[in-house]
């Protein structure tokens, strides 16, 4: 049998070359580190998360959610390994980053229809390929990508937020709550009053940003908005926005503060915690003069600060199938955040839809086209031609799955009625053999 050639181990790749094997297709993965690598990755390990550590909702009252149960029905190789790696987030899913990167890769290194090459791909090889090298891929293999796809693609700006330690936060000015009480207490809340908001707000309009060519408000995805870029457009926008107060009371007070910073826990130990919604390109200096304003951050040791990069991704409408496969070459297929999906689960599942349907088509079986109804499949037909006007990178959402043809009173009823209907199908597919 021909194998399948899968270029870059980030979360898409690793889940295509584990959905692959595990249907008996041998699998050549390509990874360029530790040689090179991008500059966003600073580990030698897969599936390496650059952003957040959050995979963010687990409830089936999220479109997040669902698209994560169907992915542990189908043993996504990256819903195992966050399981087994989880910290407390509430009703989130969030892993120790460096422990999760290390089990993916440990478990992609160990199968033995998975055979690792440490090499940088200047070409696409002959044969069946997924192309899952990142949005920021570049050099001659982005040069022939756009020779294939007769477009240079289109771009955002993607930005990460800060990283501090739980010791320099100052738990006189903080304290521990879930929103609503939801759960444990697992986040790390730093009020702040009316005045001090309204300066931070100030402040951080017009704070000094880090050179960035061609970089623009409008060029932003606004999925990572950066903090700064939110301040600019009003006053309350931030507050409003991942800096909500509601559904959090200050023990201190009684009362829900004026607006809130959340931090997240970002490693096993509990000592490292994210600025959640944070994202950022200020210089170094200017976030922790900025950032300092936050009463609970004023003394914060932070071991990451927020960084900004640019990203690229498919007119994939236009030039990728709902297999991921490019219209022009089918043995050519892609995978990952290039695709236009936005989010680590959205990657991986990616991955997964391209993975599973190289692996049929390898073996002679039909595709397993996954239904509009399932969250996997949504996703896919909104990346191929679902969506618009400009197309625009997607997280995952229920307004892409076709509604139920019944009313059913309350938004959470209709979502979970919506995931039940999802999950009966996939299932089913499974028992057919379909998937």
């Amino acid at each position: 049998m021909n194998g399948v050639t899968v270029i870059g181990a980030g979360l898409a790749g690793c889940e295509a070359a584990w959905q692959l094997a595990k249907r008996g297709v041998p699998v050549a993965l390509w990874e360029m580190k530790p040689a090179r690598r991008s500059p966003a990755h600073v580990a030698d390990t897969f599936a390496e998360l650059v952003c957040s550590n959050s995979l963010r909702s687990d409830e089936l009252t999220n479109a997040v959610g669902l698209l994560k149960a169907e992915m542990r029905r189908l043993d996504s190789v990256i819903l195992r390994c966050a399981d087994a790696h989880r910290v407390p987030a509430g009703g989130a899913l969030a892993v120790d980053r460096e422990g999760f990167s290390a089990a993916v890769t440990e478990t992609i290194r160990a199968c033995p229809l998975i055979t690792v090459e440490e090499r940088e791909a200047e070409s696409i090889p002959a044969g069946r390929v997924i192309v899952a090298t990142g949005p920021l891929t570049d050099g001659p293999l982005a040069a022939e990508i756009a020779r294939l796809t007769g477009s240079d693609g289109l771009h955002f700006f993607d930005a990460v937020a800060p990283i501090v330690t739980l010791e320099s936060v100052d738990r006189e000015n903080a304290f521990f709550a879930s929103r609503y009480d939801k759960g444990d207490a697992d986040y790390v809340n730093c009020p702040m009053d009316k005045e001090t908001y309204t300066a931070f707000v100030r402040e951080l309009a017009s704070a000094e940003e880090a050179a960035l060519h061609g970089f623009d408000d409008g060029g932003v995805f606004e999925g990572c908005m950066p903090v700064e870029v939110m301040a600019r457009r009003g006053e309350d926008t931030l507050r409003y926005g991942p800096l909500k107060p509601v559904g959090l009371r200050d023990p201190r007070t009684g009362r829900e503060p004026w607006a809130v910073v959340q931090l997240r826990r970002d490693n096993a130990a509990g000592t490292l915690y994210n600025l959640v919604g944070f994202q950022t390109h200020l210089k170094f200096p200017e976030q922790r003069r900025v950032f300092s304003m936050i009463p609970a951050l004023r003394s914060a040791e932070y071991v990451r600060y927020g960084v900004m990069h640019r990203n690229t991704y498919l007119d994939s409408p236009r030039v990728l199938d709902r297999y991921y496969c490019l219209r022009s070459d089918k043995r050519i297929s892609f995978a990952g955040q290039m695709t236009g999906v936005e989010g680590y689960v959205e990657s991986a599942a990616s991955g997964l839809l391209a993975g599973l349907e190289a692996a049929r088509a390898a073996l002679g079986l039909p595709p397993a086209d996954f239904p509009a109804e399932t969250a996997i499949g949504a996703l896919a037909l909104y990346v191929s031609g679902g969506s618009v006007g400009d197309f625009q990178p997607m997280n995952v959402n229920f307004g892409l799955i076709p509604p139920l043809g019944k009313r059913v009173k309350g938004k959470r009823n209709k979502n979970a009625a919506l995931s039940a209907r999802s999950l009966a199908i996939i299932d089913t597919m499974i028992e057919e053999g379909k998937i």
